[in-house]
């Protein structure tokens, strides 16, 4: 298994793709790609089917994808502004890649997901990249289509960006240039896949179950209103964290019933949607039922890079064998906007794991699991790092 990962900042087509396949070729030496992954900045939408066509020419024993970004990663760099062009290419032997494009009408229902997944990709044990259009798709019915089909494999990829309404966010398939729906790839055989999913965060107060919920809201966490608990822990905190308090508090929600302790990336993070000042209940952006586990949550540049660096501590002290290449799926509110300084998570993952070729994009929601389940992540970085399979 090879890698390669390569970054233009040229405007001009001719010299971006130039450059780019120069920079695979050096890495990937006499091998032939199996799969090439693109992701361009919006300004090159234009010429987005030269692009893909001739790449194709430069590279057709690879299956292609990819889709527009709002900044591209590739190359351990973060291009957040001006015309970027990136692209994986991965020699994988003994590694069957299926690529496919779904329109939005061609969404199968939860009913009928596992046997539609089944069809299209054949083999039982699948890992997907999936890239979708967040304008077009219903894409939380996509992610939990593919963990019914596929118990065991990972899904994991990212939102185009780059438009800012329907028809705007490109995706690459093949020679194919579409406008709608979602591209990806089923990838089974000869690799291993793992995910990191670091998303920013910290806890605040203790561990709580929630004991009453009605439709979006929770009415009680340990049987008294919320609103009187966030009350509590407000007051407990610092100066600096009580001012995060009022722009960034999330709820951490652990979506296992048979775990009793927990730490930092236990929880799926997500948002507060509202508070009912009279019944004192909160709104949240995910289904939560009574007997969940859950604890509040602060989120700023400092938390998101110690979070990031906690996650990559713990996995480069993992007994395994080196990732040969993979992905980095990034939200459009990280990188230098959130850091204030370019390039942090990828030079970060360079400093634990090395200098692994890796590609990705600044995205509008990214995919990856927490405990086992695909959800779609918001200031979130997901880490896929491929491997052969074990031996």
């Amino acid at each position: 298994m090879k890698w390669a990962s390569a970054m233009s900042r040229s405007a001009g087509i001719d010299p971006a793709l130039e450059e780019v396949v120069a920079q695979i070729r050096e890495q990937l030496g006499a091998d032939d790609p199996d799969l090439g992954v693109i992701f361009c900045s919006p300004d090159h939408r234009p010429a987005a089917r030269t692009l893909l066509g001739r790449l194709n020419d430069q590279f057709p024993t690879a299956s292609w994808l990819g889709c527009t970004g709002g900044g591209v990663i590739a190359a351990r760099r973060e291009a957040t502004g001006g015309s970027a062009l990136g692209v994986a290419a991965a020699h994988l032997p003994g590694v069957r890649a299926t690529t496919f494009h779904l329109g939005p009408d061609d969404l199968p229902t939860d009913a009928a997901a596992s046997a539609f997944w089944h069809d299209l990709l054949e083999e039982p044990d699948q890992h997907v990249l999936l890239l979708p259009d967040p304008l077009s798709c219903d894409v939380m019915s996509l992610v939990g289509g593919l963990d019914a089909a596929f118990p065991d494999g990972i899904t994991f990829g990212g939102l185009a960006s780059g438009g800012e309404k329907p028809g705007e966010n490109l995706l690459f398939v093949g020679n194919q240039v579409c406008d709608a729906g979602a591209v990806g790839v089923g990838l089974t055989g000869d690799l291993e896949v793992e995910t990191i999913v670091a998303q920013g965060c910290r806890p605040i107060g203790n561990p709580l179950f929630v004991t009453a919920t009605n439709g979006p809201f929770i009415t009680q966490i340990d049987g008294r209103k919320p609103l009187e608990v966030l009350e509590e822990i407000f007051e407990t905190l610092s100066d600096d964290d009580q001012e995060l308090f009022r722009f960034s508090l999330l709820l951490g929600i652990v979506m296992r019933d048979d775990q009793v302790e927990y730490a930092r990336g236990d929880f799926l993070i997500r948002n507060l949607a509202g508070i009912e000042p009279d019944s004192g209940a909160i709104a949240v952006g995910a289904v939560v039922q009574p007997g969940q586990v859950v604890q509040f949550h602060l989120r700023d540049a400092s938390t998101s890079a110690d979070d990031l660096e906690g996650h990559l501590v713990r996995y480069a002290a993992g007994d395994r064998t080196p990732p040969a290449g993979g992905f980095l799926f990034s939200c459009l509110g990280r990188g230098e906007f959130l850091y204030g300084e370019p390039d942090h998570d990828s030079r970060t993952f360079e400093r634990h794991v090395g200098k692994v070729p890796i590609v990705g994009f600044f995205c509008n929601g990214e995919i990856g699991p927490v405990q086992g389940q695909t959800f779609v992540h918001g200031y979130t970085s997901v880490f896929a790092l491929f491997r052969p399979a074990s031996r």
